[in-house]
């Protein structure tokens, strides 16, 4: 029987693991929805309306046999998912749980409630302000939208000039962050009795340490950890430079992180759906510190639980929408180690020269065990994201081996098979992590 699957706002990864032959025949896909980051389909976010897309998608698709709604997107997935899946009649995540998660400050205020030792100081930045003494916090802090994606416009800052020139904008990019909050709003003020405007900003306390991301799902408010990958920073930014799996830290670490997890999720009233939670580990203490909910799953990281494990997110995320229990296993994979590999620009000068699509196609084929994702940016695109998020990612490279250092020899040969990095290009050093280093 071939399951319907209504999948909304679908990325590029989802589109890869969609296409896998294993689903042929067993899996219809029904796309619905666009790419916030690719042209021309993202120029549909200025004319869209959250609450009438939820209303057109339960009257397309009410009895025509659907049997999951499914989502990986940040932005706007989770909460239209759960109303359009609600409106279905099918499984899917409390709503009340998905905007306080996606609303940074409710999310700190849960947190201090759920586990005040895990969390940072925090405070609301009011959009609008205008003045240092409306600023919540002393300086330095981390400073980010209430609602925002992808770290889009986090940044830490030293005081209030900076402060100030972070958080103003030309016409077209304040007119851009209107229309992406805007849905979010809309759902919110609309289906619950949260108040704080979500176009505002969150100051946060830094914290510091090595960073991790744990991964697991609920099903009928059962928890189930998956496993921890590390989030490892090109040095001296808080910028990623790889997501390696499975995670580096001794056993004692790795079962605080599942255990945190756990309570922050249950706490929150999580019940249903793949979720990751960015946490540090303090350097000093060894406290675990939460960053953040991420209540669905992380596409960059499908494929690398099917290399050390032997299965891939993207099933385990279509079984749990379907109502069933996914099948995980823990290291059948055919790899030990596997690892999503961020190609940046740190400077914003952009691509050395504009490759062709026969040129991308031909680098792909030539490294087909590994999963290579280009991005080509230039001009005004290019400017944004150097502003929105401090740096270009112009490729994404997932690969694997059964040592390390196959791995990292895999993926120096990618980059030394490419000729149009940025002029100031360095193949990232790569640091060693080995279980049980501090």
């Amino acid at each position: 029987m071939t399951r319907r699957i209504l999948f909304l706002f679908p990325d590029e990864w989802d589109l890869a693991a969609a296409r896998d032959p294993r689903h042929r025949g067993r899996v219809e896909f029904l796309f619905e929805g666009f790419d916030l980051f690719r042209f021309p389909d993202n120029l549909r976010l200025f004319t869209f309306d959250a609450l009438g897309f939820v209303e057109r998608m339960v009257g397309r698709y009410r009895g025509e046999g659907i049997d999951a709604v499914v989502t990986s997107d940040e932005q706007f997935g989770p909460f239209l998912a759960s109303l359009i899946a609600g409106g279905l009649g099918l499984p899917h995540a409390p709503l009340a749980s998905i905007l306080t998660i996606q609303h940074k400050y409710y999310a700190r205020k849960a947190f201090e409630a759920i586990a005040p030792e895990s969390n940072a100081r925090f405070g609301l930045l009011r959009r609008g302000f205008s003045r240092a003494d409306e600023v919540p916090m002393a300086y330095p802090f981390y400073v980010k939208p209430a609602k925002a994606a992808f770290s889009v416009l986090a940044r830490k800052v030293e005081g209030f000039d900076e402060l100030h020139r972070h958080t103003r904008f030309g016409w077209l990019e304040q007119a851009i962050i209107e229309k992406l909050v805007k849905p979010f709003a809309d759902v919110m003020f609309a289906h619950s009795d949260l108040t704080e405007d979500p176009y505002s900003m969150v100051c946060e306390e830094i914290v510091r340490g090595r960073q991790v991301t744990a991964n697991g799902y609920v099903r009928d408010g059962r928890v189930t950890m998956l496993g921890t990958v590390d989030s490892v920073m090109y040095p001296g930014t808080d910028h990623f430079q790889r997501f390696q799996y499975p995670s580096a830290l001794p056993a004692r670490d790795l079962a605080r992180v599942d255990a945190l997890a756990t309570k922050l999720i249950e706490g929150v009233g999580f019940t249903h759906g793949l979720f990751n939670i960015e946490m540090r580990l303090d350097p000093g203490t060894g406290a675990l510190r939460v960053i953040e909910i991420n209540p669905r799953a992380a596409g960059q990281f499908y494929d690398l639980f099917e290399r050390v494990d032997g299965y891939n997110l993207f099933d385990a995320l279509l079984a749990l929408e379907c109502g069933e229990e996914p099948e995980v296993r823990f290291r059948e994979g055919r790899e030990k180690h596997a690892a999503s590999f961020v190609l940046r620009d740190l400077t914003g000068e952009g691509l050395s020269r504009w490759p062709s699509r026969s040129e991308i196609a031909a680098l792909k084929a030539r490294h087909s065990g590994a999963h290579v994702m280009l991005y080509p940016k230039r001009g005004a695109d290019l400017a944004r994201e150097m502003k929105w998020l401090g740096s270009y990612r112009y490729g994404v490279f997932n690969l694997g081996g059964q040592t390390l250092e196959e791995m990292f020899t895999g993926f120096r040969r990618i980059c030394a098979d490419i000729t149009f990095h940025p002029a100031s290009h360095r193949t990232p050093e790569l640091e060693l992590l080995v279980a049980g280093q501090d």
